[in-house]
């Protein structure tokens, strides 16, 4: 008997009997108590090796190894627990009292875009509820893009298409969902414009890959299925992409793009 199949033999029997004891019990036939007349005798003749079928497992590495698998068992409970607890605390949006359609919109978002699951259920678009019915009884993945057209502080027009999931791995969102700033346009977004100097800027992220060269418009490729997402608001957005305007006070233009992905 090798060491791994060893180790696997002596956790059947540990997880199999709640003592040592209990598992001398069973290396223990009527016969030999009928003859003993001693169980505490017997118990110690099956430890000897006198007695039992098979290889004896030494109290030593019963209790040892009982006591590892226990460990083990509380630690991954500990861990769910604690990776339970950790989900409830990273959504930032959670309690807060959003007045304003667009952060209301990110809040429904939130989870779906950490996780990569979508709640088709809560969006917006009159133009998702095909795909809706469609992805209602199966597991569906995907991520957000959200336009924004705004001034900066210069009193500069920009805008930017922003990878939601993204953003939300490298900042904080607290700010954004309690009023504090505005979510704002950036020259690292996906694609940045700066409509009073021209300047322009894109930028592939680990969800989509920017397609700037086509004669059409800007593209962008989901990388975990290669579908295209189309941001042309007089063109469709593409297969499993929705577009959903968001009327918001916030901002001078905001729509959310999402793409869900099946697999």
């Amino acid at each position: 008997m090798d060491q791994e199949e060893g180790l696997t033999a002596l956790d059947k029997i540990v997880t199999q009997f709640s003592t040592y004891e209990d598992y001398l019990n069973s290396q223990i036939t009527a016969e030999d108590l009928y003859y003993l007349e001693d169980e505490g005798l017997a118990h110690q003749l099956v430890e000897l090796g006198c007695r039992g079928t098979g290889k004896v497992v030494k109290r030593d590495h019963f209790e040892a190894r009982k006591t590892a698998i226990e460990a083990a068992r509380r630690a991954a409970l500990e861990a769910a627990r604690l990776a339970e607890r950790t989900q409830k605390k990273t959504l930032t949006s959670a309690g807060k009292d959003l007045q304003d359609n667009f952060l209301k919109a990110l809040a429904v978002r939130e989870e779906d875009n950490r996780n990569g699951k979508v709640s088709l259920n809560q969006q917006e678009a009159d133009a998702a509820h095909t795909l809706k019915k469609q992805l209602a009884e199966s597991s569906a993945h995907g991520k957000s893009v959200i336009f924004i057209r705004d001034r900066n502080s210069h009193g500069q027009q920009v805008s930017a298409y922003i990878d939601y999931a993204h953003r939300l791995k490298t900042e904080d969102f607290e700010v954004y969902f309690n009023g504090k700033k505005r979510l704002l346009p950036r020259y690292t977004d996906l694609s940045f414009y700066n409509w009073n100097s021209n300047t322009a800027a894109c930028n592939s992220t680990p969800n989509y890959q920017v397609i700037a060269d086509n004669p059409a418009g800007l593209l962008f490729k989901y990388k975990r299925d290669g579908k295209i997402l189309n941001v042309d608001p007089k063109a469709q957005p593409g297969d499993d992409s929705t577009r959903a305007s968001i009327k918001t006070e916030l901002y001078i233009q905001a729509v959310i793009f999402d793409h869900i992905f099946r697999g």
